[in-house]
């Protein structure tokens, strides 16, 4: 067993008054204050998705409590009280400017945790988490702290009915509503999309970080789709985690033990395969750092090769929202997450020797779960996939010379004709803008625009802030007139948008990026042909000096930075001002924008490469 990193001095009565106190307060004995610690973190929020996780926290704990003491089959461990973190709601804050404080919020955790865990100097933690950016964080600050610990999601939210119709709708569907005229109808939509506690239900950015975290091997895999209000999560599972919990301890499996180089490699190819969330290469990077990798880029994988497992190895598998129709609770209901891993572990395209939180291999988890075969109609096989390529894609090219733009292929509905959309810029030096022109003169918009949303990156915004209201708006624009209108930003997206949309553009625009010399009526090319995006006014050299040398005029005449950018007037949006990293390197707050690692770790190869034999030859024609 492992000791407590911070041992109270078993004959100093000052340091040990208020432990023994405690012990007596939350009634277990004082004889176990010398023991290493052990206790339940969560989040809490101002939206449903918070609202179920303090009943599970509290179950936890007083599960915990009943099995903690002296006598010889109990758990010898001293208790703490439960902890929390704060959180903001995405799906409450978007489209306002208040959406600044989301991707922060994952710094914020991890600082609250960070200070918890290292100062209590807990042995060992079981985190229960909620929302997007809480679990990254939580999972950052395990990964620091790197003694034993478990997450368990909260669960998914369940479908909205629309009375009227009898279809399933979620706050995307609300969202897509918010350019119907009829205040009624929107009202409707609202009223009806999200019936209960949870956090978002489809494979939005909340279930594709949840599937990421079983993945690497931080949460049990049959915890992640259950929804929200599922008795298990209350009756069953609390044992169940404490157990595994114990376990650890004992054999001091620890979280840099589990997430490993082909852990995340496993989860990355897990989130392609579900068609998952653009913000999942924004929480990779981060994710790595914390388990000691420098620069998951080189280090882990690197963008040609996550391109080539999107093109022609790894197909999308589920039939899930936004751009399917089946939400996390269906997959629950066909067999859970761990029917996807199972089916691409049989594929040879995961590598199941690496450890998990229960403390067996990847693959001895599945099995032991008497995982089914995929059902074929929520979830699919290699062989005869839902799609027939990965679901994101990174492109480079003369506006992404960080190689960090990303592009959510599976949530694509119309443009990509030879796999190139060819469109007019159309500029907007902040989302207000765009909101502003969408609400008052829709009509302006045109097939094949390409709208440019910049100075919204982690540090121009600064926050980095995410963009389903406009996509949302932009999306049911096309449907309606059958159109297409592509948008590119240095923002980024909620795992709710769907269309062709383009996000990280970096280096951003508010560090002079060449997304900042974009101007009106410019010609964009997005190519999949060659993973590529460009402007070709810009492969002018006489054109780039001109327009860099305007910006810089521009941002040298306001103090340095441009006139363009958000205002940071408060101390979060300052730091991240001027210490966020670029997206590539997960947008966070970092000291003097390098990236900081607490023990970077040796490099390690494990030389497992997915297979391919089994993909066809036309996986690449989406």
């Amino acid at each position: 067993m492992t000791k407590s990193k911070s041992l109270l001095i078993d004959h100093h009565p000052g340091r040990s008054a208020q432990t023994i106190g405690m012990a007596k307060e939350l009634g277990t004995s004082p004889n176990l204050i010398h023991t290493p610690s052990v206790g339940v973190v969560g989040t809490k929020g101002d939206s449903q998705c918070y609202l179920g996780v303090t009943d599970k926290v509290e179950a936890i704990h007083d599960r915990l409590r009943d099995l903690i003491g002296d006598e010889p089959d109990q758990l010898k461990f001293r208790l703490v009280e439960p902890q929390y973190t704060i959180a903001i709601s995405d799906g409450i804050r978007n489209g306002t400017r208040e959406m600044r404080y989301s991707l922060i919020g994952r710094e914020v955790t991890n600082d609250a945790l960070c200070e918890h865990l290292e100062a209590s100097g807990l042995a060992g933690t079981i985190a229960v988490v909620a929302c997007d950016k809480p679990p990254v964080g939580t999972l950052a600050a395990l990964l620091e702290h790197n003694e034993p610990g478990i997450i368990m999601s909260d669960g998914p939210i369940h479908p909205g009915i629309d009375p009227k119709t009898g279809g399933a709708i979620d706050i995307v569907s609300a969202y897509e509503a918010a350019g119907h005229p009829d205040p009624e109808y929107r009202h409707h939509i609202a009223r009806h999309a999200c019936p209960g506690i949870g956090s978002c239900g489809g494979m939005f950015t909340y279930n594709t970080m949840q599937t990421f975290i079983g993945v690497s091997g931080m949460q049990p895999l049959h915890m992640v789709a259950p929804a929200s209000d599922d008795p298990r999560r209350l009756n069953e599972f609390p044992n169940e985690l404490i157990h595994y919990l114990a376990k650890l301890i004992e054999v001091d499996l620890k979280p840099r033990d589990i997430v490993v180089r082909d852990s995340l490699r496993n989860a990355l190819i897990v989130a392609l395969a579900i068609g998952g969330s653009t913000n999942v290469v924004l929480h990779v990077p981060e994710i790595a750092r914390a388990a000691g990798y420098k620069d998951f880029w080189k280090e882990v994988m690197t963008p040609e090769e996550f391109n080539h497992l999107s093109e022609y190895v790894v197909p999308v598998l589920t039939d899930a929202r936004p751009y399917g129709k089946y939400s996390m609770v269906d997959i629950d209901q066909v067999g859970g997450v761990q029917v996807i891993v199972r089916e691409l572990l049989e594929k040879g395209l995961l590598n199941g020797d690496v450890m998990t939180c229960t403390g067996e291999t990847l693959s001895s988890q599945v099995e032991r779960l008497n995982t089914p075969n995929p059902d074929g109609n929520v979830v699919y096989t290699v062989e005869n996939p839902y799609k027939p390529t990965g679901g994101l894609r990174l492109l480079s090219g003369n506006l992404s010379p960080d190689f960090s733009a990303i592009l959510k292929l599976a949530g694509v509905e119309g443009g990509l004709g030879d796999n190139l959309f060819r469109g007019k810029a159309r500029i907007f030096n902040g989302q207000s803008d765009l909101l502003k022109a969408l609400d008052e003169a829709p009509e302006s918009f045109q097939n094949n625009d390409i709208v440019i949303v910049r100075y919204e990156g982690p540090s121009g915004s600064p926050g980095m802030p995410e963009m389903l209201d406009p996509t949302a708006r932009i999306t049911t624009l096309c449907r309606e007139r059958g159109i297409v209108i592509a948008l590119m930003t240095d923002a980024r997206f909620s795992g709710g948008s769907v269309g062709l949309v383009i996000g990280h553009v970096g280096p951003e625009a508010a560090l002079g990026g060449p997304i900042a010399f974009i101007e009106n009526g410019d010609i964009i090319i997005a190519d999949l042909n060659t993973n590529e995006l460009n402007c070709s006014a810009l492969d002018d050299p006489e054109t780039f000096a001109f327009r860099k040398a305007k910006w810089e005029r521009e941002t040298a005449s306001n103090g340095g930075t441009h006139p363009s950018c958000g205002i940071a007037d408060t101390r979060l949006l300052h730091r991240a001002r001027h210490s966020a990293v670029p997206a590539s390197r997960g947008g966070g707050i970092q000291p003097n924008r390098e990236v900081w690692v607490r023990e970077p770790r040796e490099a390690e190869r494990s030389g497992f490469v997915p297979s391919n034999k089994t993909r066809p030859d036309t996986a690449k024609e989406f």
